[in-house]
């Protein structure tokens, strides 16, 4: 299986082959040179590389690991307390080194009392192994776990964004002809540009354009264009039908970009004393799309409140 999902047939295995601002690789390669893993908060963008780069680390190290999602079994007491018990508290038979690593992937969306078991299994167990936390939003994760962990935050800022995105799009089109999926250049850069910088989208996007044999300009049809002019429009007149409408049609982009465009347009749409009411909106929704049950309803809330609380130029 893994063999047909890009993501998994491409993911790197060395830090050197990630794809990372150069201040994030180095902390990783220090690691590697030292041979020793800390414990570690790994937060940033879904799709941007936490993961990915976690495991690099532990291969590259020759480390033995184990990975626990805390969207899923992670969010059991009983379930995390018995995996992590039964990896940690064993030595391991095929590996040199000293530590284990307990990797727990999305830990933002286990819950307080499975984070404080997590912080009692990292004194429990500090001889034998190490833990590894990926997050989208490390302020929902506990301050005695955060204290005890080494934070790296992955992000691009200013000019490491165009860098970035060059080595993303060379590697690419080294997947496209590997696979012999024949491509447009200027589509590709659009398809990163849309959803830069979570590169688990956009292998997972062009796989799925592949399906009809070539990824053309015959794909850009398919995109929903953010069209942040409409919906100022919209919610200036209090039209909420036709917001409604604009949330349905846009809401297959990444929700990260949609609340980015919508606080873009604030200085541009708002009287000067809305825009900090607007933003605060903005926040809370934001915050709520790690957990809501639908993500249509979540966002229409967020403009509505915008709509009825806020004054349009």
């Amino acid at each position: 299986m893994s063999d047909f999902i890009w993501v998994e047939k491409y993911r790197p295995q060395q830090i050197d082959e990630c794809i990372l601002p150069d201040h994030i690789k180095k902390t990783f390669q220090d690691f590697v040179n030292q041979g020793e893993i800390p414990n570690m908060l790994l937060s940033g963008p879904p799709g941007i590389g936490k993961t990915t780069v976690a495991k690099a680390l532990c291969k590259e190290l020759g480390v033995d690991y184990n990975v626990i999602n805390g969207s899923d079994e992670g969010r059991f007491l009983d379930t995390v307390r018995t995996n992590a018990k039964n990896f940690a508290s064993t030595v391991s038979l095929t590996s040199e080194s000293k530590h284990k690593v307990i990797i727990i992937d999305e830990a933002d969306n286990t819950t307080s009392d499975v984070q404080l078991l997590l912080r009692a299994s990292i004194e429990e167990f500090s001889g034998n192994c190490r833990f590894i936390f990926t997050c989208n939003y490390k302020n929902k994760i506990i301050e005695p776990l955060h204290s005890r962990c080494s934070v790296v935050e992955f992000s691009i800022k200013g000019k490491e964004k165009v860098k970035i995105a060059g080595l993303f799009f060379k590697r690419l089109q080294e997947v496209l002809d590997i696979e012999r999926i024949p491509y447009d250049t200027p589509v590709l850069a659009e398809i990163i540009n849309k959803h830069f910088p979570d590169w688990r989208r956009v292998l997972n996007e062009c796989q799925r354009y592949s399906a009809g044999g070539e990824i053309d300009s015959g794909i850009l049809a398919s995109f929903s264009d953010v069209s942040i002019n409409d919906l100022t429009k919209n919610l200036k007149e209090k039209n909420f039908s036709e917001v409604r409408k604009w949330v349905s049609t846009n809401l297959d982009n990444d929700t990260t970009l949609l609340f980015r465009r919508i606080y873009d347009s604030f200085y541009e749409t708002l009287v000067a004393n809305s825009i900090p009411a607007a933003v605060l909106i903005l926040a809370k929704y934001q915050y709520q799309v790690a957990f809501v049950a639908d993500q249509e309803i979540n966002m229409l809330a967020c403009l509505t409140e915008i709509m009825v609380e806020c004054t349009f130029k």
